[in-house]
């Protein structure tokens, strides 16, 4: 038996009209990644009762079934540890986004957040130990979980386990920003797995260093050794399913919204962005970049729409009520400048909508995927596989997907707002972008979620 752990699961559970509890499919990239998994006799999943009702699904005793083990964590230690220390703490360093002249300041309530971590980590460590059978396989899903393999492996020595970071590593002169316990103790976490997975070949070095610089251990490029013990450094880079999503997209609720968007562009190009209200997926400069383009090339004006979809994350952190305000407002500015009658210039949604994107992407000319720094970027690989007549990738050299897909992706700096308009203007006259389409999908499904998830395995 296979058994995977990671905070978000499968399944989440909600309540009807009725009262009644219903399941759904859980959300995220890594249930999309593994959601081929048949739960049950040979895969066991861990994961945390995020909500309310998953809370009450588990005292009732309806969660914990089907190959589904969700723990029901205190909710305050729950708290703490999400949206303190993983959501928080750990997100903000890997992706490089403290504004450090002013924050972070690590004090008491950090000291307490990162006890109420380990207790969260330790939770799934005993749990994930009952489940396991002798001598089995273990796959730890991401920061959330960057000290169960140690804690796992004090419990059960006999099991193999690998652990899959979904986000960017910092490098070591940004890592040890972090208070010495908590980088430290991250690091030593993670190297009680026998393998540890990265997207990006930037990111395995970056931990690498980190453990040689801050550990004093020994890193070759392919393993970590520490105190006689040597844990692999692995490359698995996140592609997707042509079949699966050429699939989803052609059911109905796609073709639905297909016909609404087309009537909505009309005969003009695309330019397309789906990201969820997320810091690091620079939003903000993406919106001035379509701005200074409009400015700077007024050839455009009236003949491109740009539609962004911008996916409520995180509003519990006041930092992500900024932002999201920001872009809202910026949005808006595009449209009072602009806009005349029978163009708006900017479409922003904020409602989630897979369905919807999935149809975007099948009309979008350009696709502007511009992070501050991403694991991967599934969007990236999402769009060449769906679009219906080739399209442009306007590509951050800072995402995990530009490893695979740059050579065919009109390349940016994440924070070069000139050279992103630039590169949307060339990106909308380009005229090999049916050749460059067809390039970038074959990229984005060399290593599809069966054939990742199989890598992880044979890591082990």
């Amino acid at each position: 038996m296979i058994v995977v752990a990671s905070n978000r699961g499968p399944i989440s559970w909600t309540e009807d009209a009725d009262g009644e509890l219903v399941a759904r499919r859980g959300g995220g990239g890594l249930v999309s990644a593994i959601g081929s998994l048949e739960l049950g006799e040979h895969v066991h999943w861990v994961c945390a009762a995020l909500s309310e009702a998953d809370q009450l699904a588990v005292r009732s005793g309806t969660a914990n079934q089907s190959g589904v083990t969700m723990l029901d964590i205190e909710p305050v230690t729950l708290d703490r540890a999400y949206n303190g220390v993983a959501n928080h703490l750990l997100w903000f360093t890997s992706h490089l986004l403290w504004a450090t002249p002013t924050s972070p300041s690590f004090d008491e309530r950090t000291r307490r957040e990162w006890g109420a971590f380990g207790s969260y980590s330790r939770t799934f460590a005993e749990a994930i130990a009952r489940r396991a059978p002798e001598g089995g396989v273990v796959l730890v899903q991401d920061y959330h979980l960057s000290l169960v393999p140690a804690l796992l492996r004090e419990r059960r020595p006999d099991l193999r386990v690998g652990h899959f970071s979904h986000t960017p590593w910092a490098p070591p002169e940004y890592f040890r920003l972090l208070p010495e316990g908590i980088a430290t103790g991250v690091l030593r976490g993670l190297l009680g797995a026998d393998s540890v997975g990265f997207h990006s070949r930037r990111w395995a070095d970056a931990f690498g260093r980190c453990c040689v610089e801050l550990l004093g251990a020994g890193y070759d490029g392919s393993s970590v050794t520490l105190e006689g013990r040597s844990t692999s450094v692995a490359l698995h880079p996140l592609g997707v399913s042509a079949q699966e999503l050429q699939e989803r997209a052609a059911q109905p609720d796609v073709v639905a919204r297909s016909a609404g968007l087309r009537d909505l562009v009309g005969d003009r190009q695309l330019i397309l962005r789906v990201d969820r209200t997320e810091l690091s997926k620079n939003i903000v400069r993406g919106l001035e970049a379509y701005r200074e383009l409009l400015r700077r090339f007024p050839e455009h004006r009236g003949r491109v729409v740009h539609l962004a979809f911008a996916y409520p994350s995180r509003h519990d952190l006041p930092e992500y009520r900024e932002y999201t305000g920001a872009v809202q407002r910026l949005a808006r500015e595009i449209n009072e400048e602009f806009a005349v009658e029978g163009w708006i210039p900017v479409h922003l949604e904020v409602r989630d909508d897979y369905a919807r994107s999935l149809a975007a992407m099948q009309l979008a000319d350009v696709v502007l995927v511009n992070p501050l720094r991403d694991g991967m970027n599934l969007v990236a690989k999402e769009a060449p596989v769906l679009s219906g007549r080739g399209l442009s990738l306007v590509l951050s050299r800072e995402a995990g997907a530009a490893d695979q897909l740059g050579e065919w992706a009109h390349l940016v700096g994440p924070l070069d707002v000139s050279g992103t308009a630039e590169a949307l203007h060339k990106a909308l006259g380009d005229t090999e972008r049916v050749a460059r389409t067809a390039a970038l999908a074959q990229a984005a499904t060399a290593l599809p979620p069966q054939a990742w998830l199989q890598s992880q395995l044979d890591a082990l």
